[in-house]
């Protein structure tokens, strides 16, 4: 199944890769009402995700070292 757009623009933005046409691309559909729900989603599973491995971290802090 393809990336969706909205999927690609928060992975780059997120990695600290996203090119200027992609940055300016993003800040141009913040404003339609769907892709804005698609990052919002995006996004707060991103979050969710950060907080859980800060829990499992707390837990064990020498478990799942990178």
């Amino acid at each position: 199944m393809p990336q969706s757009r909205a999927r690609y623009l928060m992975d780059q933005l997120l990695s600290n890769t996203l090119s200027k046409d992609e940055f300016d691309e993003l800040l141009g559909s913040l404003g339609q009402e769907q892709m804005a729900k698609d990052y919002s989603d995006i996004l707060e599973q991103y979050f969710n995700d950060l907080l859980a491995r800060q829990q499992i971290n707390e837990k064990d802090p020498l478990q799942n070292r990178e």
